[in-house]
């Protein structure tokens, strides 16, 4: 039986970015209905404010205003967190960021993503500890939670298992920087592509917006895209269900972002 396939989102970290306003956004757009705009263009954003500060929940239901039905945001976790010694102790931090409003997004809320320093080093018990404080709801909102490790001790078969143990996403990042690993190990992906170059006005080239496009109608398949690094080989078989999958063109060269993101919707649209 064929799976049924998840839905693809794609989209950009953040809206506000100043060089967008001369190769994104039309000229003389007001600053405050770049997100409106942004919106109708891509299919999900990252926030990243979040990450720095808590915002309000007014915050929050504004955007959620501002886009249209179906479009979904992605939120980063604070670093107040994941930037700690001991993570097995951030059950307070944790509470005061989901009380912050999030809730206020709806049915617009995706994938929550806690990212974590490069210094950080995996410690198995402290790192499940961690994943325990995680909660999978919301008032009535079921969350799903991915998590962007970035120091190479947790590319291990250990990790992978823990993970998958406590049905959290692993991040795939396109990175030449930090560990990258398309290892799945949850209902939905979480990629963030981070490879952009100036020189290419899509970020990338288009043979590799299209290997992207692919790649995510695999995930969403249910499948394990080839020409992926990973930790452990590919299952043989496709899940017997499909996955969403949530695709970011972020960092490298930012400028780029919106035209991959838009070029990779219009191969997923082809």
């Amino acid at each position: 039986m064929t799976a049924a396939a998840g839905v693809i989102r794609v989209g950009v970290g953040g809206w506000v970015f100043p060089p967008w306003r001369s190769n994104f956004f039309p000229p003389g757009l007001a600053q405050k209905n770049e997100l409106e705009y942004a919106s109708r263009q891509l299919t999900s954003i990252e926030i990243n404010a979040t990450y720095h500060r808590l915002q309000k929940p007014a915050s929050f239901a504004k955007w959620r205003d501002a886009t249209p039905p179906g479009f979904v945001f992605s939120v980063k976790g604070s670093q107040y967190v994941t930037n700690r010694r001991v993570l097995g102790e951030a059950g307070e931090a944790i509470e005061r960021f989901m009380a912050s409003g999030l809730a206020e997004l709806d049915a617009k809320l995706g994938p929550i993503v806690w990212q974590f320093a490069t210094t950080k080093v995996f410690d198995p018990v402290d790192f499940e500890a961690f994943l325990a404080l995680l909660p999978a709801r919301l008032g009535s909102l079921t969350l799903r939670h991915a998590v962007e490790v970035r120091h190479p001790s947790f590319m291990t078969p250990e990790f992978l298992a823990l993970v998958r143990r406590r049905g959290v996403a692993t991040v795939f990042a396109d990175s030449d920087k930090y560990p990258s690993f398309a290892d799945t190990s949850s209902g939905f992906v979480y990629a963030r592509l981070m490879n952009t170059e100036p020189q290419h006005a899509t970020g990338y080239p288009d043979t590799r917006i299209s290997f992207w496009a692919e790649c995510a109608r695999v995930w969403a398949a249910g499948g394990e895209p080839d020409g992926l690094p990973r930790i452990e080989a590919a299952p043989a078989t496709a899940k017997a269900s499909g996955r969403d999958v949530f695709a970011y063109f972020i960092s490298g060269a930012k400028e780029r972002a919106p035209a991959a993101a838009m070029a990779m919707l219009k191969q997923l649209a082809g």
